[in-house]
């Protein structure tokens, strides 16, 4: 399984013959979305209508050739509480599985937390400043979910229009007192690999 960052929330997961991408927005941030006609798209927030194979938006089980993909309803950010407008989507691969939050309040329910389970790697924005999770907020679900190994994503860029500044990557590196195991353009997930010790890995930006 392969993970490729691309800006803001946007990856995609490689596993054999599928690739999945989530929150490609892209082009609304003045940069080009990378979704191919046959990529699966998920969206854990404001869902675009790209052209794509399959789309998912919202919570509920599906499966996309041996892939097993889990939304679970979730606060947005801004939203109050009774509101669930955001999905977290938890990617399940044998025996190795990833969970992307998006833009969510960061205080999880414990149905929410049992239905999320074990996760291996988190993936997490943290650029804060009102319009996502702050660093504070990253290390709260960090702490809830207890993977194996942390990504960051959505912070400060300067090839990308975000609607509000984000906090740059040393600064919020200094705030989660964390030092990255490795900065690597593509990651490779392999079990063997992953300690029973919490980790951070930096993913360089492909463009």
């Amino acid at each position: 399984m392969d993970l490729q960052f691309y800006g803001a929330n946007c990856l995609s997961v490689t596993h054999k013959n599928a690739r999945i991408v989530i929150d490609d927005n892209l082009a609304e941030l003045g940069s080009k979305s990378i979704t191919k006609p046959d990529d699966v798209v998920l969206f854990t927030s404001n869902p675009h209508d790209l052209n794509a194979r399959l789309s998912f938006d919202g919570p509920g089980e599906y499966e996309v050739s041996d892939i097993s993909i889990i939304g679970v309803a979730a606060q947005a950010h801004v939203d109050e509480p009774d509101k669930l407008n955001a999905t977290m989507f938890k990617l399940v691969f044998g025996d190795q599985s990833v969970l992307i939050t998006g833009h969510i309040y960061p205080k999880l329910s414990d149905q929410q937390l049992e239905t999320i389970g074990h996760v291996d790697v988190l993936i997490v924005p943290v650029g804060g400043n009102g319009y996502t999770v702050d660093p504070g907020g990253a290390l709260q679900i960090i702490k809830a979910i207890e993977p194996r190994l942390i990504i960051p994503t959505h912070y400060a860029d300067k090839t990308l229009k975000f609607p509000m500044p984000q906090q740059d990557l040393a600064q919020v590196l200094k705030e989660l007192a964390m030092e990255p195991k490795e900065t690597v353009a593509k990651l490779r997930l392999k079990p063997n690999e992953l300690t029973d010790v919490t980790q951070l890995v930096i993913l360089e930006r492909t463009v």
